[in-house]
């Protein structure tokens, strides 16, 4: 599942990555938005992917609204059997149970160097206008793991770009984008690989155990049948003994 809410340049990538094969066992599946006019929309539609408008109640509490947004986001995701949730340009906050459903298998695309300009209200031009305010030389983009924090996971792989002089934040932002194509594609790849990986190794232990399971089942049937043929012997000794 691909969550987003803008133009969806990322999504986009991720689209290009599938059809050229570089997106190892992953297939983009389905595409959720917090926005009715993300043009992201627009490009899974032409791909035929199902897409899901689910905006925001603004009638709740922030911390209610997020929770309510984020259980209708998990149900959508079960519904379509997702294993891992990308948020490419997602300007939601998760929250509730599906960080625990899809614990390790939610990933943010954050741009910026974190734990650099991360958190609260640090998204788009605001990260790109702190970095130059500060005087960073070095500035980039980070793929993480989703926690229940505000850019604060795991980080998977960054990647990074020179804060040339006379930079505007459009300017840097431009820059950065190039290589949040190439970094959400890495790391959704990487992710969807360990995923099948994880998923491999627990089908394998399934079957160990049904394996195991089957040969104590014979066992114990073998058993059985050897007391049988030892109770048939002793009816048969008794019997003999009797005449």
């Amino acid at each position: 599942m691909t969550l987003v809410s803008g133009g969806g340049t990322n999504f986009q990538a991720l689209l290009d990555a599938e059809n050229a094969g570089k997106l190892g066992p992953g297939r983009l599946a389905v595409a959720v938005s917090d926005r009715p006019g993300a043009y992201a929309l627009e490009r899974a539609k032409r791909r035929g992917i199902p897409v899901y408008i689910i905006e925001p109640d603004k009638r709740l509490p922030k911390d209610k609204r997020r929770i309510e947004l984020s259980d209708q986001i998990c149900r959508v995701a079960r519904e379509h059997n997702v294993s891992l949730i990308v948020l490419a340009g997602f300007l939601s906050i998760l929250a509730g149970k599906i960080l625990r459903y899809y614990d390790g298998r939610i990933i943010n695309l954050h741009p910026s160097l974190l734990p650099k300009y991360g958190g609260m209200g640090m998204y788009g031009e605001r990260v790109h206008r702190a970095v130059l305010q500060a005087g960073e030389t070095e500035s980039g983009c980070t793929i993480h793991v989703v926690d229940s924090g505000t850019d604060t996971g795991p980080i998977i792989l960054q990647r990074t770009v020179p804060v040339l002089p006379g930079d505007t934040p459009d300017a840097l932002a431009e820059r950065i984008h190039a290589q949040e194509h190439i970094a959400i594609v890495e790391a959704s790849a990487l992710m969807a690989e360990r995923i099948r990986q994880q998923m491999a190794g627990q089908a394998e232990k399934l079957r160990l155990r049904e394996e195991a399971e089957k040969l104590e089942q014979e066992k114990l049937e073998q058993r059985k049948k050897e007391q049988r043929t030892e109770m048939e012997l002793r009816a048969m000794e008794q019997a003999l003994s009797q005449q």
